[in-house]
C-alpha cells in the first residue's frame, strides 16, 4: 500500500499511475480552480482522475471497470471530457512537447516534420468506420504528423476507408494553421506517386508546405528502415503499447485523438522527469 494522493487514504498503486516526479512537472499545468465560480470543494484531486484515466489507456479496459479504490469511472470521464473542451489537454501536450523538444537543444517551433498514417482495427461502431483495402482492415486510420524527434504535433482520426492523400490534406491543413514555422515534411510514397503530385503541389501552392517523398530503394525486398519515416513509425509503436491504442475502442473520432494526446503526454512528462517509460506491468523483482 502506498499514498499517491497528499493527505488522502493509503490505496494500491498501479504501474500506469504517474511518479511522483512526472506530476511535479504535470500539476503546475493544470487548470486553477476559481473561487470566484463557487461551488463546493473537489472530491478527487487532479492526480487521482488524472490516473484514472491513464488507467483506462494502459490497461484498455471500459469506463465503467476503473477499480473502485481509485475512483468513480464518472468522475473520472467527466473531467477526462472536460479537460478537452476547455482546451487543457492540448495546453499540456504541447507545452510539454516544447520543454522536451529545448531540453533536447532543439527550438521550441519545430521546421520539419514527418508524416505517415496507420489503419488500426475498431472495436466499436460510431460513424468514422470503414475498410481499408491496402491494409485488409476494418476499423479507422490515425493520421500523424510528428516532429523530428518524433512528438506529436497534429492527429486526425477518420475512418480506414479514407486514402492517404486526403487524410494527409486535413492533417497538412492543420500543422500550417497551428505550425506556421514548419516548412517541410517528410511523407512516404502512399501521399504521390510519380503520376499523381497533387497533394505535393497544393501543400506548396496553398500553405508553402514542400512536401519530399521517402521513397524504398528500387528493388528494395521485406523490412526497411528508411531515412526520416523511421521517425514516425517510432511514434505509432509507442502508441500501441497503450492497450487502449492498440484497437480503437472510442465511437467519437475526437476521444480517439484525446487518447493520443494523452498517451503522449504520460510519455513527455515521463521522459522530462529523466525515468524510462515503463511498458510492463512486471514488479520490479519479476524476472524480464
Amino acid at each position: 500500500m502506498c499514498k499517491c494522493e497528499p493527505g488522502g487514504d493509503a490505496r494500491p498503486c498501479y504501474p500506469s499511475d504517474l511518479s511522483d516526479a512526472a506530476w511535479a512537472i504535470i500539476g503546475p499545468l493544470m487548470p486553477a480552480r476559481d473561487p470566484a465560480k463557487g461551488g463546493a470543494a473537489r472530491k478527487y484531486g487532479d492526480r487521482l482522475v488524472l490516473d484514472g484515466i491513464l488507467f483506462v489507456l494502459r490497461s484498455g479496459c471500459q469506463w465503467r471497470m476503473i477499480p473502485r479504490d481509485l475512483l468513480p469511472w464518472d468522475a473520472a470521464y467527466r473531467w477526462y471530457r472536460a479537460w478537452t473542451a476547455d482546451g487543457t489537454r492540448d495546453r499540456i501536450h504541447d507545452h510539454l512537447r516544447e520543454l522536451v523538444r529545448t531540453a533536447e537543444g532543439r527550438e521550441a517551433p519545430p521546421s520539419a516534420a514527418v508524416l505517415d498514417a496507420q489503419s488500426i482495427k475498431s472495436g466499436e461502431g460510431g460513424p468514422d468506420r470503414g475498410f481499408d483495402a491496402g491494409k485488409k482492415t476494418t476499423g479507422r486510420k490515425r493520421h500523424l504528423i510528428t516532429d523530428t524527434l518524433g512528438l506529436v504535433l497534429v492527429v486526425a482520426v477518420t475512418s480506414a476507408s479514407v486514402q492517404d492523400r486526403p487524410g494527409g490534406r486535413r492533417v497538412l491543413a492543420r500543422l500550417a494553421a497551428a505550425f506556421p514555422s514548419v516548412g517541410l515534411v517528410w511523407a512516404d510514397a502512399g501521399y504521390a506517386n510519380r503520376i499523381d503530385s497533387n497533394l505535393l503541389n497544393w501543400a506548396y501552392e496553398k500553405w508553402r508546405l514542400v512536401v519530399e517523398i521517402v521513397r524504398r530503394p528500387e528493388g528494395a525486398k521485406g523490412f526497411q528502415v528508411l531515412p526520416r519515416r523511421w521517425v514516425v513509425e517510432r511514434t505509432f509503436g509507442w502508441l500501441v503499447r497503450n492497450r487502449r491504442l492498440a484497437r480503437d475502442y472510442e465511437r467519437l473520432t475526437g476521444n480517439s485523438e484525446t487518447m493520443v494526446k494523452i498517451a503522449m503526454i504520460r510519455l513527455m512528462a515521463t521522459r522530462l522527469a529523466g525515468q524510462s517509460a515503463c511498458w510492463s506491468n512486471r514488479l520490479p523483482d519479476q524476472a524480464a
